[in-house]
């Protein structure tokens, strides 16, 4: 795979049971582009630890004055050159290639994952998380599966340099093959603090940003009250935190890096003084001293890597851990379905509830509870059941029909929709059936006024299309982001739309508009609507009362208002009237009930 091939056409099924077991899937679905760089690796380490012997060489030349032999000498000098600059030429670029497609498969497998899980991930994963995974956390992954083949590169040329300096000088290289794997191995009672203290450093990171994205989006609220400064004293609080936690998580690489320097050092120091004694004795050459003792000097060149593998593994463990529990997560459908992937039409039914909301009319429902609406919404869309009997459409259960079938056929709109930053026309700019047009979509949804705002908040936008709106369309009043979700859920035109309190931000006389366009854009379409507001409930064909998790009555608006208390009291809020009403009252002496009483 070539940085030019991607995206993957299809990035795999992960081993997601853990952190390193993900890793492991990784590398092997890497194994043509790590031998690569294995290869050049191999050239590049090779060469750069063979010029010592070079040097050597030479040595013992200009000693006995030999100019053939410089000559030889300078010629393989030469050679070695060249080999060093292609192989790192070309380690670079592998290394760069497996790093970047690396990050792009679990990129695209987050991504993958996110379209099975739809609004669910979101709820089972921190939104603050899944951006740690999908940003920081990649880049981590990819560095630790790009440094595997230089690890491996550097620690095969160690052991062929221990193994040549045995071979060309037995006295020196035995210590040199001794003293190198206690240098490689010096660190590793120190890696366990340094992986938790970095660890700490980025549990302690993201607790600040989810920390300063929630303080951001409530910015508004928050200066309403007169509270931003109390969170902002905690933002500052929680970064201090991390500062120190990085502080703490450097010192100990620091001292890892500190030992990586000395011990080599100390190995050349024992190098020098024995051989210089050997030299003297006679039992070794000056040029074998400069070779080996070169030798020793470049290995710390390569023993580099046995320190960067181990802060790559340090920060990635973690770091695949993560991706790897939300790679792990599961849609309790059959997402692949067992059924044709047609579209069925007919009736909407909740085998649940026992709410059924028939083809081609709109029915409106009311619930007490409005998490109990949000949770029976999310049901009928076919996103939320767990163990219960799946929703069924013209008699074929959602969860035996393909994922995108099922969203093709049924779309929620929930009650706080999202309003991705872009122009409106990439707002627009959905899965649609081309049956609705975008005006007529905006003109339902009444969406007049809130074009006019978005072409005077841009200067350059004359066709309103083209206006701007910012992330999640903060710029926009609560009232104008719901409207312009609904043109968007109209202009899509599904088979079934929900809808959960379209109108609960707009006013009155804009609802009673809302409801009339809703009413004639939806005609010949199902289309569920959860809400209170008498102004939709009168324009329904059909009205539904769910009560504790069943539906309890069904008729018109102004039936269920005559006949049925508990939906008269949710509708007109009798409830909450009466208990202001009887608070009130408790409140006063004992003749003054009396008094109200003869008044009214």
């Amino acid at each position: 795979m070539q940085i030019q091939d991607l995206p993957y056409p299809d990035p795999g099924v992960p081993d997601a049971r853990s952190g390193p077991r993900f890793l492991w899937w990784l590398g092997r679905n890497q194994l043509g582009g790590q031998f690569k760089a294995l290869a050049w690796g191999l050239l590049h380490f090779v060469s750069v630890s063979a010029q010592p012997f070079c040097v050597g060489y030479a040595v013992e030349a200009a000693v006995d004055r030999s100019g053939s032999r410089l000559a030889l000498a300078g010629g393989l000098m030469l050679l070695l050159g060249a080999a060093i600059a292609i192989g790192d030429t070309f380690l670079h670029r592998a290394a760069v290639t497996n790093w970047i497609t690396a990050a792009a498969r679990v990129q695209q497998l987050l991504a993958r994952k996110a379209a099975h899980l739809g609004s669910a991930l979101s709820r089972r994963v921190a939104a603050g998380e899944v951006v740690a995974v999908s940003t920081g956390d990649v880049e981590r992954i990819g560095w630790f599966v790009e440094a595997v083949s230089r690890f491996t590169a550097a620690a095969l040329t160690v052991v062929l340099v221990c193994v040549g300096l045995v071979v060309y000088q037995p006295a020196l290289g035995i210590v040199v093959a001794v003293g190198l794997p206690v240098l490689a191995l010096a660190v590793l009672p120190l890696l366990p603090r340094a992986t938790r203290r970095a660890d700490d450093q980025r549990a302690k990171a993201g607790r600040a940003t989810e920390l300063a994205s929630d303080t951001v989006a409530g910015l508004r609220v928050l200066r309403g009250i007169g509270g931003e400064e109390l969170f902002l004293d905690r933002y500052r609080r929680a970064s201090q935190e991390v500062r120190h936690a990085a502080v703490r998580s450097a010192r100990m690489w620091s001292l890892i890096s500190a030992i990586q320097v000395l011990l080599p050092g100390l190995l050349i120091v024992v190098v020098v003084v024995y051989g210089v004694h050997l030299a003297r004795t006679g039992s070794i050459t000056i040029g074998e001293l400069v070779a080996v003792y070169s030798s020793v000097m470049v290995l710390t060149y390569p023993l580099r890597h046995f320190e960067e593998i181990a802060m790559a593994y340090s920060f990635s463990r973690p770091a695949a851990q993560r991706a790897a529990r939300v790679l792990s997560l599961q849609r309790a459908t059959d997402t692949d379905g067992r059924r044709d992937a047609d579209l069925p039409g007919g009736d909407l039914f909740d085998p649940e509830t026992g709410l059924l909301a028939p083809a081609s009319r709109l029915t409106a429902v009311v619930c007490g509870d409005p998490d109990a609406a949000g949770l029976l919404a999310e049901r009928l869309g076919g996103h939320s059941w767990q163990d219960g009997p799946s929703p069924l459409l013209g008699g074929v259960p959602l969860d035996e029909l393909p994922l995108h079938c099922a969203r093709t056929a049924v779309l929620v709109q929930d009650k706080d929709p999202v309003l991705l930053s872009g122009s409106l026309r990439d707002l627009l700019d959905v899965p649609a059936s081309g049956a609705v047009d975008a005006a007529d979509a905006l003109a339902a949804a009444r969406c007049g006024d809130v074009l006019d705002a978005l072409v005077q908040g841009s200067l350059e936008a004359d066709d309103p299309m083209d206006a701007r709106i910012t992330e999640r369309g903060r710029s926009l009043s609560g009232g104008q982001r719901q409207r312009l979700a609904l043109a968007r859920s109209l202009f899509t035109d599904p088979e079934v739309l929900v809808l959960d309190e379209p109108t609960s931000a707009v006013d009155s006389r804009t609802e009673a508009r809302i409801a009339e366009g809703l009413r004639a854009l939806r005609s010949g379409r199902t289309t569920v609507v959860f809400t209170s507001s008498p102004l939709l409930l009168d324009r329904a064909d059909r009205v539904v009362l769910v009560h504790e998790g069943r539906v309890e009555a069904v008729g018109t608006h102004r039936e269920l208002l005559d006949t049925e208390g508990r939906y008269r009291a949710v509708v007109t809020r009798e409830a909450d009237e009466d208990t202001a009403l009887s608070g009130a009252l408790k409140g006063l002496t004992h003749d003054e009930p009396r008094q109200i009483e003869e008044t009214a």
